[in-house]
């Protein structure tokens, strides 16, 4: 299935083993791969699993967590980062529950006038609010969305109460990991957002609920819901997973600037490069040989960069090289929607072309343990052809 967007609709609210149980429900073949991120944490006494539930009437999943262990979780980022070095959980899930978890860090460090580096998870310290993170990041990994759309969030009120004693709902981190999005008062109280519903929901930057350009069909839906019971309506949130009705192929908006160089050295050329491409607001770089005035060789810079960041990236073309301009225009996109796979340690990104036919490329890095360039090929075409016979493209 190519998910051209997935709809998430929080009508009870947010919480992050609502997230879970919703995509649960929506991808069952993908929460068993979930289940095994869980038990990667190596946690004795720790697990994870959905189980039916109802709420007001309506069907949905529960995502529920086991944890009887004594040991005690990491309540630093920094902590939490060497603390999945240590397990057996996979890079790409742990890259995306760092990124959580820098959200939530940068949130605290900022209510708290302290830094990243010094601040200390409290509500979110415990193992619950890390195997939500997990599971999150698992099937966050494994889904090649084009784009996450989320309706407004329910506001809540009252107070709760922390390690900080009772503050008011919204909790302050909540505020400041959703700064920008749209909130609605539907009259029903309680915390109806938490802070790591709140921090997956900012990770994956959705846009707001309305209409879209590229045609799609309903593939699946999903409910998960929370524990509490929410007076006059269900406490689900709800995800619409659609699939895109042009053979996997999706459509967005970039923007592509352009500039040329004739006086840097070939090493200054490479660093600026380098450094450029770092960014995750790059979504390409190439550089052209051409020609320029009284026939003296320039280097021409050609990126595509995300929208919202393409300010920030003319800064750094500013800065990294001696340009004194920049050309930029907005550009539409087609792509074929990808998925990505792990082989014999080696990621492969499959895509299946208009035609039907199935198409897999190895990553380049991943082979760099290659002996010779005749094992480089071999390795990559034995990853590229298992995943091909897969057929794991509809």
């Amino acid at each position: 299935m190519k998910i051209e967007r997935i709809d998430m609709h929080p009508h009870g609210g947010v919480a992050g083993d609502m997230f879970a149980a919703a995509m649960s429900d929506a991808f069952p073949e993908i929460a068993t791969r979930v289940i095994d991120d869980i038990n990667a944490l190596q946690v004795q006494g720790l697990s994870g699993q959905c189980a039916d539930a109802m709420s007001a009437g309506l069907r949905a999943l529960r995502f529920d967590v086991t944890q009887n262990t004594d040991l005690k979780p990491p309540r630093t980022l920094a902590a939490v980062i060497d603390f999945l070095g240590d397990t057996r959980v996979s890079q790409s899930v742990a890259d995306v529950a760092i990124g959580i978890y820098r959200l939530l860090a940068q949130a605290e460090a900022d209510v708290h006038g302290k830094t990243i580096e010094t601040i200390h998870f409290h509500e979110v310290s415990d193992w619950d609010s890390m195997v939500d993170i997990i599971a999150a990041a698992g099937f966050i990994s494994r889904i090649d969305c084009a784009q996450w759309r989320l309706a407004p969030l329910p506001l809540g009120g009252g107070t709760v109460n922390t390690a900080h004693g009772d503050i008011p709902v919204p909790a302050p981190a909540t505020l400041a990991l959703l700064d920008g999005f749209d909130w609605i008062d539907d009259g029903v109280p309680g915390e109806r957002v938490t802070p790591t519903g709140a921090a997956i929901m900012r990770y994956l930057q959705p846009d707001k609920t309305g209409g879209s350009s590229v045609p799609a069909r309903l593939a699946t839906t999903g409910q998960g819901c929370g524990t509490r019971e929410l007076p006059g309506r269900a406490n689900v949130f709800r995800i619409s997973v659609y699939a895109d009705e042009k053979g996997g192929s999706i459509s967005d908006t970039v923007t592509r600037l352009a500039f040329e160089i004739d006086d840097m050295t070939g090493e200054e050329l490479a660093a600026a490069m380098d450094q450029l491409r770092a960014d995750d607001a790059v979504l390409d770089l190439t550089s052209i040989a051409m020609s320029g005035k009284k026939g003296r060789p320039v280097t021409g810079f050609r990126l595509l960069v995300v929208p919202e960041s393409a300010d920030q990236i003319m800064d750094k073309c500013f800065e990294w090289t001696t340009t004194l301009g920049i050309r930029h225009h907005t550009v539409q996109r087609r792509l074929l929607t990808r998925t990505g796979y792990i082989t014999n340690a080696i990621t492969v990104k499959a895509t299946q072309r208009p035609s039907g036919a199935p198409t897999a490329k190895a990553e380049s890095d991943d082979l760099a343990h290659a002996t010779s360039l005749a094992d480089r090929r071999r390795m990559a075409q034995q990853v590229e052809r298992e995943v091909v016979e897969t057929g794991k493209f509809d």
